[in-house]
């Protein structure tokens, strides 16, 4: 069967789970990144959240290619290694499984099993750099692949240019933190907002400086122990109050930082 009529075949097949971007690490030589390379090192790891299930993505089983793939009812204690591969742009702006709109500038990726969404962090085994993404996506369905990266996250690992790599993923927990949707009035003052969490204190550091200019206020980098090693997080504050609080969220919308919650 030619490769266009099996990626139609296949993504029928996946209609239930919300979309097509998930066969991407199964037909590479579909695929590709930008025609000039971006440079991603300025975009900060994706933050464990409290969130629930998505509605699409995360049904009790499915099957692909005559192989059923039976959805976790949790990611807690998940730990594994295999290899990694990457989509991007043929399929950027595509609904995922989880039904968000796939972003290869993003810090995503698909998963087989681990509900959506789930937070992993993503370290390459050849050269120990390692990324904490959010899984929103099914896939990839390659025999000893276990996760497919998005283009940034893989730029970030230095996966682009071999198209896979070895890996281990472990499933990250969420802090205790408010949401950014949570109302300032039900905060206690002072608080610190966190703008990014990285595997990397130097791109922590970029951040902190450049944020730091931009808000007026002092911002600081808090090193956090994880099960998978140490993640750098970008504080500003302190907020003293509700008005400060305010202001900051609609100066990190007008940076294009739309991923950051409000610590205590």
């Amino acid at each position: 069967m030619p490769t266009r009529a099996k990626a139609l075949c296949f993504c029928c097949s996946l209609s239930l789970l919300g979309g097509c971007s998930i066969k991407t690490s199964d037909f590479p030589d579909e695929d590709y990144g930008p025609e000039i390379p971006v440079d991603v090192s300025h975009v900060p790891d994706a933050v464990p959240q409290h969130a629930p299930r998505s509605k699409y993505g995360n049904p009790p089983s499915y099957t692909v290619f005559g192989k059923t793939y039976y959805v976790r009812e949790h990611a807690r204690d998940y730990r594994a290694r295999g290899l990694a591969s990457w989509y991007g742009k043929k399929f950027h702006g595509r609904r995922t499984s989880s039904g968000e709109p796939y972003d290869m500038y993003a810090m995503t990726a698909a998963h087989k099993t681990l509900p959506l969404p789930t937070w992993v962090r993503v370290t390459n085994l050849d050269n120990g750099k390692s990324v904490v993404v959010k899984v929103n996506d099914r896939g990839p369905f390659h025999a000893g692949r276990i996760i497919d990266l998005s283009y940034t996250a893989a730029s970030k690992l230095d996966v682009l240019s071999r198209g896979t790599a070895p890996v281990e993923v472990v499933a990250l927990a969420p802090e205790n933190s408010i949401g950014k949707e949570e109302s300032p009035l039900s905060l206690q003052f002072p608080a610190w907002v966190q703008i990014g969490a990285f595997s990397s204190r130097e791109n922590a550091h970029q951040l902190q400086q450049r944020l730091q200019k931009q808000a007026g206020i002092d911002a600081m980098i808090k090193p956090l122990e994880q099960n998978a090693g140490l993640a750098y997080r970008v504080w500003l504050g302190p907020v003293d109050n509700p008005g400060q609080l305010q202001q900051i969220r609609e100066k990190l919308s007008e940076w294009g930082i739309e991923t950051y919650r409000v610590v205590q």
